[in-house]
C-alpha cells in the first residue's frame, strides 16, 4: 500500500486570479514567484509551495460555498502586525487575535471566503 506523505503543494481555486493576487501580495505580504504556469500564481512559500489558480470546476455552481470546510494554516512571525495589515486593508476577522495552542492567533477570510487562520509559533 503507498503511503501519504503529507501536502506537498498547496492550490486555491479562485474567481478573479487578478484580485485574490493582489490580495496575497499587497495585504498578506506573499511573493509570486516569476515561473509559474500563465493560469496560476504560485508564491515563494516554504517548506510546501501555495498557489492560487483559476478554477477546475464551474465555481458559480458552488455560489456561497466556496471554500466552506477549507481552513489553511499559515505561520507567520508576527501575528499582531499581520492582523493589524488585514484589518487596515479591510479584511475579514473571523476569530480575533489571542492566544491559543499554537501560539498567537486568529482567523480572517480571504477575497473568495477561504478561512486562513495565522499563527506565530511560541
Amino acid at each position: 500500500m503507498a503511503q501519504l506523505i503529507g501536502p506537498d503543494f498547496i492550490a486555491l481555486q479562485v474567481k478573479d486570479l487578478d484580485s485574490s493576487r493582489r490580495f496575497y501580495e499587497d495585504v498578506l505580504g506573499l511573493t509570486a514567484r516569476t515561473d509559474g504556469p500563465p493560469h496560476a500564481v504560485v508564491f515563494d512559500t516554504m517548506p510546501i509551495p501555495f498557489a492560487i489558480r483559476t478554477p477546475l470546476v464551474d465555481l458559480a455552481e458552488a455560489a456561497g460555498r466556496l471554500g466552506w470546510g477549507v481552513a489553511l494554516w499559515i505561520n507567520c512571525d508576527d501575528a499582531d502586525v499581520l492582523h493589524d495589515q488585514i484589518v487596515a486593508a479591510g479584511g475579514v476577522i473571523i476569530q480575533p487575535l489571542g492566544d491559543g495552542g499554537f501560539g498567537r492567533q486568529f482567523s480572517f477570510q480571504d477575497p473568495d471566503g477561504y478561512t486562513l487562520v495565522a499563527h506565530q509559533n511560541p
